[in-house]
């Protein structure tokens, strides 16, 4: 939970559920945090329970158990922070390293989102509306991050990718988060 308590020490936010993922590498040198990427994700899609995002997150996703997983098998991705529809908060990548979770990218001619972004993943997909409990965490998370960081924007995958990817999509409101 984020409370007034609430800290970044070394790129870890202190009250959230910290779950590491092998999936990252180091910033290139010199390099700012500006931007903030916020994504949509469930395993398999439209479903929302189970630990199968924080498993495919750390490389532990039983590929065989669903047959969606199939698709997914090789793919090494993470994400700094996971929100789930209730409001929970999981960091898997400190911030002061680079998650992979942009992919090929581009903002304002900028390629290589991760190397200055840090990347939110909600619980959700394209064909579903986003929790109220979600747009609360993500709004004190966005907080918390702009005091410890230069924040100048924040943008959905769907921005830098556009012709990749289309999260948090149509369903997602924009109105309910505090740029």
């Amino acid at each position: 939970m984020i409370q007034n308590s609430s800290k970044i020490i070394n790129g870890w936010l202190n009250t959230a559920n910290r779950l590491q993922s092998p999936n990252f590498d180091n910033r290139p040198d010199n390099i700012k945090i500006s931007l903030l990427v916020i994504h949509a994700i469930s395993l398999p899609p439209g479903v929302f329970q189970g630990k199968n995002v924080l498993d495919f997150f750390q490389n532990k996703l039983n590929t065989q158990s669903h047959p969606y997983f199939q698709k997914i098998a090789n793919v090494k991705v993470s994400a700094h922070f996971f929100i789930r529809r209730r409001g929970t908060l999981y960091q898997f990548v400190s911030c002061e390293d680079r998650a992979w979770h942009a992919g090929f990218s581009n903002f304002h001619g900028r390629n290589n989102c991760n190397d200055f972004s840090i990347g939110i993943e909600l619980e959700g997909c394209n064909d579903y509306h986003f929790s109220d409990s979600q747009y609360q965490k993500l709004n004190l998370l966005i907080n918390i991050l702009k005091q410890n960081y230069p924040i100048k924007n924040i943008v959905g995958h769907s921005d830098i990718a556009p012709k990749r990817k289309t999260d948090p999509g149509a369903n997602f409101n924009w109105n309910k988060v505090v740029l």
